[in-house]
């Protein structure tokens, strides 16, 4: 029998091991490997404890194993080797082992078996081996950079959140102290006005500038509200109800909120990814969803917190929650991401979605007064 082609590398010789009680069947595996232009170095061993002590070392990038030897079969050896991290590909060599026997041993992770009989196979299913090693090996490494980087984005989402909240808490205070300061000083200043003039059309300015002025208070509490709801100090059930209360005012879409609880005991990190989530989820009914009602349940049961937004509206297209530009979808997983919490959408057409934002609770909450 022809033996097959195999090309290795010259410069990287590769570092075999031997299990083999058969000093005449090493010498035949040698001089088999040297014919087909292996480059490579080879180790003996012929008892386990050898065995074990080589294997140890790490120094191999394959391992051959007859099966049956003294007092001991090559499935110890597996059993020593396969603890090991990344350990070696690790190939029966054996003339005493039937097909039965060699497949139960591959189901249990031995990379292959070659018959002695047929030794002319070996250089070749070493070098398949060998690839399927490196190709395992290859793809743990992009599973562990790509668990790496999911890390640092969900640690770079969950920093860019956190500053985005300090910034909006922070214009928040700067509306309500300078801006919302002043523009009640003019109210002050034009109700001074409008009593002390006769004039019929100073009164009439006033009267407009008042007006106009009360809409700019009006707006300026709205957008404080959106940047950093005070409400929140009062707890998630007041502020989630005053955000269904809110949205039934501005769109007409009767609201009802169900929640288990009256209060809950959350963090404050808890509290704002729920309150962005529904505040989210509202704001895209009020644009998209043309619903007729809408339902909100917050329950702290069972050890999670859960949010459900339902509407009854048009639903959205299965394409829509996975396009590469669905940023609010795809910011409201990472938002619910920085408290170890999960996001579920289901949708169908002509009948509706829901936004579903699951968050673990811990066993022990402090008092709310105590939560940072």
């Amino acid at each position: 029998m022809i033996a097959p082609i195999v090309t290795f590398p010259p410069k990287h010789p590769l570092h075999i091991l031997h299990l083999e009680d058969s000093l005449v069947d090493h010498r035949l595996t040698t001089v088999t490997l040297r014919r087909a232009g292996m480059a490579f170095t080879i180790a003996h061993a012929d008892t386990l404890d050898t065995f074990i002590a080589l294997a140890r070392t790490g120094a191999f990038d394959v391992i051959l194993a007859d099966y049956r030897l003294p007092g001991f079969t090559a499935l110890d050896a597996w059993q020593e080797v396969s603890l090991q991290e990344k350990h070696p590909p690790f190939i029966l060599l054996s003339g005493a082992i039937g097909e039965a026997a060699a497949v139960d041993a591959m189901r249990l992770g031995i990379a292959d078996y070659v018959l002695k009989d047929d030794m002319a196979r070996l250089p070749h299913v070493i070098q398949r081996a060998c690839e399927v090693h490196e190709a395992r090996l290859a793809r743990e490494r992009a599973i562990a950079d790509l668990a790496t980087s999911q890390r640092r984005l969900a640690d770079l989402t969950e920093h860019l959140q956190s500053s985005i909240e300090q910034e909006r808490a922070a214009i928040a205070r700067e509306i309500h102290d300078d801006i919302g300061g002043a523009l009640t000083a003019i109210r002050f200043d034009l109700a001074w006005v409008a009593r002390h003039t006769t004039q019929v059309q100073v009164r009439t300015h006033t009267q407009a500038a008042t007006s106009m002025l009360q809409h700019a208070l009006g707006a300026s509490q709205r957008i404080m509200m959106n940047l950093r709801p005070p409400i929140l100090d009062q707890g998630l059930v007041a502020a989630v109800q005053w955000l269904a209360d809110s949205f039934e005012r501005r769109t007409g879409v009767p609201t009802h909120v169900r929640t288990s609880a009256a209060n809950m005991a959350l963090t404050n990190d808890m509290q704002l990814v729920a309150y962005r989530t529904a505040q989210e989820a509202l704001t895209n009914i009020s644009k998209y969803a043309a619903a007729h009602q809408v339902r909100i349940d917050l329950s702290d049961c069972e050890g999670v917190l859960t949010l459900e937004i339902s509407d009854d509206g048009c639903g959205i297209e299965p394409t829509a929650l996975t396009k590469p530009k669905a940023f609010g979808i795809q910011g409201l997983h990472e938002r619910a991401r920085t408290v170890d919490g999960w996001l579920d959408i289901s949708s169908q057409l002509g009948k509706g979605t829901s936004v579903i934002l699951s968050i673990p609770l811990p066993c022990a909450l402090p008092p709310k007064g105590e939560m940072q």
